[in-house]
């Protein structure tokens, strides 16, 4: 955990509100499942990237209400002047120990609209308690992961720096940004404690106050690549772009009688089509084909999909507040709904019921299915674990599209996508995947879906996400019953 303070108030006050009416009409210990969603795919784009299941696991590892938080909690206040808390429920808290059952899809997993992202099974206080710290890392890091994806995307194989540090969302948002953006795609960080605490490629040379506090830029220049000749990547647009690339062309030729090679150039104003297509000519005629042209300047993935189809003449991609900040969609709008309640007599199945359509939760015990034909995803099922043990086929209600035809596929295999986290508290995947495998896996999956659905442009035919078809009853039963008070 990145921050060593205890996070077990890093929490709404009505969670724990909640919570003390659960205790005090001795309902805290009743099981229930929850899951975690979002109604929207982000960006209006085809699909999101699961990310923070890394500090999700760290938080439930350590979830304990020390001292100084009950100390706290005991001096907050109703209305009335006297405490919020009594004390029976605060020494509750204190001994209070995590043990529930969480099962989660996958860091780096290609994930859609209404899928349980996490699902959590255990006393109510605890899940209730929790919902926050959940939302919280799960909405900013999938949202982040899921810009660095479309980003890499524009690209089209170009390398992508992140370089948001200076313009993140305070501490722990630079360091969740750097870490969410590796595992959505991009290739290096400017983010040196990034690099350090996740095990990310770190890169960076000079700013423009390096070249303004020398009497010319060719001095400048020359200075920095006297002291790290083999980190030379020139910021040229200091003062003219143009005479820039010379002074770089004149340290490449010095760079290389003292057996280094100039890396590249960097451009951060004026029309860099236009730019980097003179510096592409002025290197290649110096022969300097190795030489790498890198662009920053407010760039995203649209403007990096515009300036591809310009002509721009850019080898590398450097990207900062548009990333860091999800500058286009702030927030991803996942939520956290109660699916069951579990007694003795069986489940009690819940959903929230709306006018707006897609604001009506799913009922049960949740699970994803993905269908493969020939290796590649054809269709996701979300159904209910305590009513379906074996389904082999995608049949369901389509809830994201119009046509699907499970009948027209064949040599068809699935897999679950929420694997077991922790039973009982404890913690049941011994070791996860280190950061450089998530961000491969992510590679690697989205690569098996189609163009269409990769595109960053809304496509007209969503991958098909589906209820199963029981589940589908069982909602349609559920609500009918609502609506008529039983």
């Amino acid at each position: 955990m990145r921050n060593k303070t205890s996070l077990s108030l890093l929490t709404d006050l009505y969670q724990l509100t909640m919570s003390y009416g659960y205790f005090k009409n001795n309902y805290h210990n009743t099981v229930s499942t929850f899951h975690l969603f979002f109604r929207k795919t982000p960006f209006q784009g085809n699909y999101a990237i699961a990310c923070g299941l890394s500090d999700v696991t760290e938080i439930l590892e350590n979830f304990k209400f020390n001292t100084e938080d009950i100390e706290y909690l005991a001096k907050l206040e109703g209305n009335d002047g006297k405490g919020l808390f009594d004390n029976d429920f605060l020494n509750y808290l204190e001994q209070l120990e995590f043990s529930c059952d969480v099962d989660a899809v996958c860091e780096g997993e290609v994930v859609f609209a209404h899928q349980p992202l996490l699902r959590i099974t255990g006393p109510i206080i605890q899940c209730q308690i929790l919902e926050t710290i959940l939302l919280n890392v799960i909405n900013f890091q999938t949202l982040i992961a899921t810009k660095a994806s479309r980003l890499v995307e524009s690209s089209n194989g170009d390398p992508i720096l992140e370089f948001g540090l200076r313009r993140a969302q305070g501490i722990d948002g630079a360091l969740s940004a750097s870490r969410s953006s590796y595992i959505g795609g991009v290739d290096s960080t400017s983010n040196v404690l990034a690099g350090k605490l996740f095990d990310i490629p770190v890169k960076g040379t000079h700013a423009h106050s390096w070249v303004m506090s020398f009497p010319n830029e060719l001095e400048a220049f020359e200075l920095y690549a006297k002291v790290m000749p083999n980190n030379c990547v020139f910021l040229v647009d200091t003062f003219d772009s143009i005479e820039g690339i010379k002074n770089a062309i004149t340290m490449a030729h010095k760079l290389k009688e003292r057996g280094h090679s100039l890396i590249g150039i960097r451009l951060d104003s004026g029309d860099l089509t236009q730019i980097s297509i003179s510096a592409r000519k002025m290197l290649d005629d110096e022969g300097l084909y190795d030489a790498k042209i890198i662009a920053s300047n407010d760039l995203d993935e649209y403007e990096i999909e515009r300036l591809k189809e310009l002509g721009a003449k850019i080898d590398i991609w450097g990207v900062g507040t548009k990333l860091v900040s999800a500058y286009d969609q702030p927030a991803l709008g996942g939520v956290y709904k109660l699916g069951a309640i579990h007694t003795s007599k069986g489940i009690d199945y819940k959903l929230k019921i709306s006018n707006d359509i897609i604001k009506i939760s799913n009922p049960g015990i949740l699970q994803i299915k993905r269908f493969y034909e020939n290796g590649f995803p054809i269709a996701d099922m979300i159904y209910d674990l305590n009513h379906n043990s074996k389904i082999e086929t995608p049949i369901g209600s389509l809830i994201n599209g119009e046509k699907f035809r499970p009948d027209s596929f064949k040599n068809l295999t699935s897999k679950d996508l929420l694997l077991p986290i922790f039973k009982n508290g404890v913690k049941v995947l011994d070791q996860f995947k280190k950061i450089q495998e998530i961000r491969q896996y992510k590679i690697e999956s989205l690569t098996k879906f189609n163009s269409e659905i990769r595109s960053n442009k809304k496509t007209n035919t969503p991958y098909p996400i589906l209820l199963e078809k029981s589940l589908h009853e069982l909602k349609d039963k559920i609500i009918t019953n609502i609506k008529k008070g039983i």
